[in-house]
């Protein structure tokens, strides 16, 4: 059995179902994320987890027992919240020893986990200060330090980094997932940013509507979408109606299927492109440029269809708003459902 065991969980309020059936394991060690839009219920699937939910049928196990209707306190569970939840009234160091108190442990060895966790999230220095005299990334690290204390089970992390600023989020997730690798820890990660699943997850499960819709590695994940809805959840795809591609290759698909296809798998070009059988090609109009850093995309018109194509920013064979261009798609790249 795995670490963690979700089975047949369902979650309702009267006829409002958050949860149907949602069944997931993840490995002892292992970095997991819930990724989905908001409301899917990828944070109360945390919280029966976590024992602050309870769930209405199925059951839970960690490490062999079942732990879905016992005390949240006896999980061995820690949890970190999108607000930081720190007292005010206490220093960054009794904020993070807060927990051992609560254990009741010898003194000297509160100060010497404390002393580990603070060093761990980079707050030496900051031990005397309250929540009020630190940035938000500093909270962030007080909160994170307040949990791996602990050393629970599982650490569970619901948005955590979701009101900080994109550079510092960048910088926290790195320090993140270099502390689950540290201390061995097994962490479940919540989020709704795509990105954020793809830099820290070692298994991602999508979720939809209180179902599990696709769980495996980020790479699987993006090169081989279950359905249309992962692929477009998951990095940036052109989605076709069969109707659609149809008119505009000439060639017959059905007209409820999807047809899929990545923009960075699109060639373009000023000049035409030799005849290729393995190949569609087009001819189409520059509408629109949307510079993405180290991406240029480009918005093409092609028999009143929109196509996203996307190529590396290298300051060569810019194009420009209203110019006739060539490209094509190799057939191999379509991704094809019901």
């Amino acid at each position: 059995m795995s670490y963690i065991v979700f089975q047949d969980i369902e979650k309702y309020y009267g006829e409002n179902y958050i949860l149907k059936k949602s069944n997931l394991s993840v490995e002892k060690g292992e970095f997991a994320t819930l990724l989905g839009a908001s409301g899917c219920g990828k944070s109360t699937l945390l919280r029966c987890l976590a024992g602050l939910e309870k769930v209405t049928n199925g059951k839970i196990f960690l490490d062999g027992k079942e732990i879905t209707n016992i005390n949240p306190r006896a999980r061995n569970v820690g949890m970190i919240f999108q607000q930081y939840s720190l007292f005010p009234n206490l220093n960054v160091y009794k904020n993070i020893a807060f927990g051992l108190k609560m254990k009741k442990m010898e003194k000297d060895t509160i100060h010497q986990h404390v002393k580990e966790a603070i060093k761990m999230v980079d707050l030496v220095g900051k031990e005397k200060q309250y929540p009020s005299q630190l940035s938000g990334g500093e909270q962030q690290r007080v909160a994170l330090a307040r949990c791996i204390v602990t050393r629970p089970k599982v650490l569970l992390l619901d948005e955590p980094l979701s009101a900080i600023d994109a550079k510092l989020r960048k910088s926290l997730q790195s320090r993140i997932k270099e502390l689950h690798k540290e201390l061995g820890m097994t962490s479940i990660f919540v989020t709704h940013d795509q990105d954020e699943a793809m830099t820290m997850s070692d298994t991602i499960h999508l979720m939809r509507n209180g179902v599990i819709e696709q769980s495996g590695n980020p790479f699987e994940l993006y090169n081989s979408p279950k359905n249309s809805f992962a692929a477009e959840f998951i990095g940036n795809y052109n989605i076709f109606s069969g109707k659609d591609f149809s008119k505009l290759t000439g060639e017959k698909y059905k007209d409820k299927s999807d047809i899929v296809i990545r923009p960075e798998l699109i060639e373009i070009s000023n000049t035409s492109y030799p005849a290729d059988e393995k190949y569609y090609d087009f001819f189409g109009t520059i509408k629109n440029i949307i510079p993405q850093g180290n991406i240029i995309r480009y918005s093409v018109k092609s028999n009143n269809n929109l196509i996203n194509i996307d190529v590396l920013n290298n300051e060569k064979d810019f194009y420009k708003i209203g110019q006739e261009v060539f490209f094509r798609i190799n057939k191999k790249s379509l991704l094809i459902y019901k």
